[in-house]
């Protein structure tokens, strides 16, 4: 009998193709979609990744890593001296215009580190030794900063090579691989002194203090400890991926955007399984009606169209799934737009896809159980 079903269903080539489709768009939507969205919060945090510190320490009022408010200096040392931090160092962030050689200007994220520690350094060193930063007027730069400080049609900068920061001469000793910025800037990574020559003078010039826990503390109670004892405030770096994601939902419309997409995407598979496959089963009240009058029970007639549902709910979310994953095969090179696909997404996505199939399976069983056997002996 089952087998049977599934002739069935590809004996209808025009409704099996209308339904795979149907339910293809919807899957490739709903996980492209959520992992275009993923990908785009992974880059508001991408600063946490790309300068790892177990306690980031900034202004009270600071509720999000992309929008910094400037310290006094002197609190570099009130952190210090907190029961429970092993160590705590400065560090400046800022977007600073970087000049190179055709005279253009573009904007880059000057990062400075300490320079006895090198805390809050890049992850990964593709090329050149990190610790020449400590020599003057270096800097480290990004795959990214290579791309746009290099001139147009020209040979691409790297170690060496020079380009201004604040009339300031700044030579590439090294290039390291960042995560893309929530704002597009490419990293370029000095000391904390340099970054205050290069940066523009102001009266604060600190931008957070990144700090660790003692033997025996947990990032979590040296982070309470430090807020108690100087009332700055103090994330974990997993307070402070939260506390970003929860500011961008809230002061930003990316979620509501992205959401409808998602949205409009399950709509679309109810609407069009949905339609056509009612539409399926309403040609095929004969044949049903025949097995019926043969003793085939409600129940198998509802198991047959449940695996007729199935089968074109998994074979269009294996096409959707599989489109999705050539879409970031294709953007991996360029890295836009930003794409993150955890293995949860395409769970979340299966489950989906087979609400929208039992869904459609529903309405053609609610039909086959008014169904009388005597419709096959009707003219």
């Amino acid at each position: 009998m089952y087998r049977l079903a599934l002739k069935m269903l590809l004996g209808d080539r025009a409704k099996y193709i209308m339904l795979v489709g149907g339910l293809t768009f919807a899957s490739l939507l709903m996980t492209q979609q959520c992992a275009v969205f993923f990908g785009l919060l992974s880059w508001t945090t991408s600063h946490m990744r790309n300068m790892r510190a177990s306690i980031w320490v900034v202004d009270p009022k600071v509720e999000q890593i992309n929008e910094i408010k400037a310290m006094r200096d002197t609190d570099v040392n009130r952190v210090r001296s907190v029961t429970g931090v092993a160590y705590a160092v400065p560090l400046y962030a800022g977007v600073i215009q970087a000049r190179i050689a055709d005279g253009s200007f573009k904007p880059v994220q000057l990062i400075g580190l300490d320079s006895a520690t090198l805390v809050g350094r890049p992850p990964v060193v593709l090329s050149g030794r990190l610790e020449d930063l400590r020599l003057p007027h270096t800097v480290m730069v990004d795959e990214l900063a290579i791309e746009r400080l290099s001139l147009r049609g020209g040979r691409k900068i790297g170690i060496g090579d020079t380009f201004e920061i604040n009339d300031r001469e700044a030579r590439i000793i090294g290039i390291c691989k960042t995560d893309r910025h929530f704002f597009g800037y490419p990293y370029v990574f000095t000391t904390y002194d340099e970054a205050m020559q290069f940066a523009p003078k102001t009266r604060k010039m600190l931008s957070m203090v990144l700090a660790e826990p003692v033997k025996g503390w947990t990032a979590a109670q040296t982070a309470r400890q430090i807020e108690n004892e100087t009332h700055l405030k103090a994330f974990t770096e997993d307070e402070f991926n939260k506390s970003t994601i929860k500011w961008f939902f809230k002061n930003t419309g990316i979620p509501a955007s992205f959401g409808t997409t998602i949205i409009l995407g399950f709509i679309v598979g109810i609407v069009v399984s949905g339609q056509t496959f009612y539409s399926f089963v309403l040609e095929n009240l004969r044949n049903l009606g025949a097995l019926k009058a043969m003793g085939a029970s409600n129940w198998l007639l509802a198991r047959m169209l449940m695996l007729q549902a199935l089968t074109v709910g998994f074979i269009g979310y294996g096409i959707g799934v599989g489109l999705t994953v050539l879409f970031g095969f294709a953007v991996l090179k360029t890295g836009q737009p930003p794409f993150l696909l955890p293995y949860q997404l395409p769970l979340f996505t299966l489950v989906v896809i087979i609400f929208i199939c039992m869904f459609a399976a529903l309405l053609g069983i609610r039909k086959i159980y008014k169904l009388e056997a005597a419709v096959v002996f009707r003219g």
